[in-house]
């Protein structure tokens, strides 16, 4: 019986630099202070309640940016579009940039490659918080293409200069596809993998586990793309693949029978829930 964690599952760089700045603010904030993150700092529930417990209130829309008078804005993990900068300034509010760094590259090549005049196309998902502030940099020409289908129906003017950029989250194989895609159309495309090397070293782990595993488990928030992508990966190799957020989601029952188990988690699950599995993961073995 054996049940193999992966090296890199838990935290990343960009995650833990942003959890860690939010609790340095909660800690030095003077009384009466107040501490916002605009949008979740991360995507887990369990670490967002804990921080709420400690007085940390997320800002979920610039309707609810308007309406403040002041205290301490934190940039969340996944980035911001510019016009969110623009507001927090003109409001006066102190900012902490707690953009990954990774995340806030992608921003300064999409501004410097549209003021260049390139149409910028963003491959990821429309509607995550990382694509969306990446486009808020982009210009008014940015696309995103997600799918196959995207990227066929994809079309501009034959002189047109494109740059392409992916979501730091995204597979890093079904990116190579769909730039193939672009490629194939003979516009004049430059290409810059801009997908993270935690994730792609990440999901190359979590892959090589699963191939060799009778059960898989993937730990991570339901709203957490990289955990998403994570647990497409390991469902394809490893048929019986559960996806859960805490040790609550999993019935131990079900891995009564095998002889091996793999575990990895999403970029943005703390330690202690992977720890949690893990421990009760063997009490059963």
């Amino acid at each position: 019986m054996k049940v193999i964690k992966a090296k890199t599952a838990g935290f990343c760089f960009g995650v833990k630099r942003a959890v860690d700045t939010v609790y340095e603010q909660v800690n030095k904030k003077g009384a009466g202070e107040k501490i916002y993150t605009y949008g979740p700092i991360i995507h887990n529930e369990e670490v967002i309640k804990d921080m709420e417990a400690k007085g940390v209130r997320v800002l979920r829309s610039e309707e609810e940016l308007e309406g403040l008078c002041g205290g301490t804005v934190i940039i969340r993990s996944h980035g911001v579009e510019k016009k969110i900068y623009d507001k927090l300034e003109e409001k006066k509010l102190k900012i902490v940039d707690a953009t990954c760094p990774f995340v806030k590259k992608i921003h300064n090549i999409v501004q410097k490659e549209s003021a260049a005049g390139k149409r910028i196309v963003i491959i990821g998902n429309p509607d995550h918080p990382e694509v969306q502030g990446i486009r808020g940099w982009a210009g008014e020409c940015a696309c995103v293409i997600e799918d196959r289908e995207d990227a066929l129906k994809f079309s501009v003017e034959e002189n047109e200069k494109i740059c392409i950029v992916s979501q730091t989250t995204f597979n890093y194989n079904k990116f190579k596809d769909l730039v193939e895609i672009i490629s194939e159309k003979s516009y004049d495309v430059s290409v810059l993998n801009t997908i993270c090397n935690a994730t792609k070293e990440r999901q190359t782990e979590a892959q090589s586990i699963a191939e060799t595993v009778d059960a898989m488990i993937v730990i991570g928030d339901k709203h957490s793309s990289n955990t998403q992508k994570l647990f497409e990966i390991c469902h394809r190799a490893c048929n019986n693949t559960y996806y859960i957020q805490t040790l609550d989601d999993l019935d131990l029952n079900q891995l009564g029978s095998v002889e091996t188990v793999g575990i990895t988690a999403g970029a943005s699950t703390p330690n202690n829930i992977i720890e949690e599995v893990q421990n009760n993961v063997r009490i059963i073995f």
